[in-house]
């Protein structure tokens, strides 16, 4: 789970209040990533029984945003040469899955550049990450500093 700045001034009561109320079926993702959001939709006819559906919606991650049960990311895709992005809440009951399609490397947070980008111009790298755990993370490192040392 990542922790910010902000939840550390968050009165206690309510970060625990919202601590509960947080999903913990989501994928780690990250701005750059593509990711296929799988979105609740009712369809309401006239007349008829409402009904409910899954719509996907896959783009690239623009940006995260807000933390515990505000947090929200931002989806951009082109369809049919006109951009749409679409903001979704992280922890709402209307985003039924999110599944990542294709990690990609960027070097800033907020992908708002992307906007003024066509074609291949507004490619991202493709990059695998293997996010290693604590400490196992910090013997990694331990040993590739030895690496380099000799």
């Amino acid at each position: 789970m990542r922790v910010c700045r902000e939840y550390r001034k968050m009165n206690p009561i309510l970060a625990k209040a919202q601590h509960a109320q947080l999903r913990t079926d989501l994928p780690e993702f990250r701005p750059g990533d593509t990711v296929r959001v799988n979105v609740k939709l009712r369809e309401n006819a006239e007349g008829e029984k409402e009904k409910e559906r899954i719509q996907a919606f896959e783009g690239v991650v623009m940006q995260r945003r807000g933390t515990l049960a505000g947090a929200s990311f931002t989806v951009r895709r082109v369809s049919f040469g006109i951009g749409v992005e679409r903001i979704f809440p992280l922890h709402s009951p209307v985003v039924s899955s999110i599944e990542v399609v294709r990690q990609g490397r960027v070097r800033r947070a907020k992908l708002n550049y992307l906007r003024g980008r066509k074609g291949k111009a507004a490619r991202i790298k493709r990059v695998e990450r293997v996010d290693v755990p604590g400490a196992a993370a910090n013997k990694a490192r331990a040993e590739k500093a030895e690496k380099v040392e000799a």
